[in-house]
């Protein structure tokens, strides 16, 4: 290969590096929500979160019509409740930019998943604010233990199952990884910490506003 063909080649290759990755909204399979319901913890339950996430989705163009928020509930005298990690599909998950969050169930409770503040994005390409920043909204709310299951940590785990703008309380994880040095509010993206309330000004107290994870669960 002679030199001009050699810096031809070298300036391709310099150019490509610097073309913007665009967002693609059709293939997405994971994202924040841009906005809650700005109604505190009360989602209108699980059916009420699951359609909020699907009318983003399509809001934003998406192509998946089947989409579940990351939300666990609990049921009553020791039964059973549902751990948002059913709820989500099998993977993988990909970001508005292609970013792979996990590959699988397994994966995405795990140490190798991939999701951080630069990966949560909402359905919108943003990146949402998190410690550090002017406003910390990192709270997202899960209901989960680490493991995404549901908590048997006893008392309100999921602002009455996600029904609450008022009293109870709600575990949150942390979209940006970030948490005070002491144990009360560990990094943890799906299990940190429980709000100060379910009103949206209890949520805003504690560093939220509100958002949770949306899957596509097809």
């Amino acid at each position: 290969m002679n030199r001009a063909a050699i810096a031809f080649a070298s300036l391709c290759a310099l150019s490509a590096m610097h073309v913007p990755v665009m967002a693609d909204a059709a293939n997405m399979s994971f994202f924040v929500t841009s906005v809650g319901s700005g109604d505190g913890a009360n989602l209108g339950g699980l059916d009420g979160a699951d359609a909020h996430c699907n009318a983003l989705a399509k809001a934003a163009g998406s192509a998946k019509t089947s989409w579940h928020a990351y939300l666990s509930t609990t049921a009553p005298q020791g039964e059973a409740g549902v751990n948002a990690r059913d709820r989500i599909g099998k993977g993988p998950w990909v970001n508005v930019k292609g970013d792979v969050i996990a590959k699988s169930v397994d994966d995405l409770h795990s140490a190798s998943n991939n999701l951080n503040k630069q990966t949560a994005l909402t359905e919108k390409g943003e990146i949402v604010m998190g410690r550090g920043d002017a406003t910390n909204t990192h709270d997202m709310l899960t209901g989960s233990d680490p493991q995404g299951m549901y908590s048997t940590a006893g008392g309100d785990t999921t602002c009455k199952n996600w029904t609450s703008n008022g009293e109870g309380s709600a575990i949150v994880g942390h979209h940006d990884l970030m948490g005070l040095k002491d144990t009360r509010h560990m990094k943890s993206w799906n299990s940190s910490h429980g709000t100060a309330g379910c009103s949206q000004d209890a949520l805003v107290k504690t560093g939220g506003a509100g958002l949770y994870y949306c899957f596509a669960a097809e």
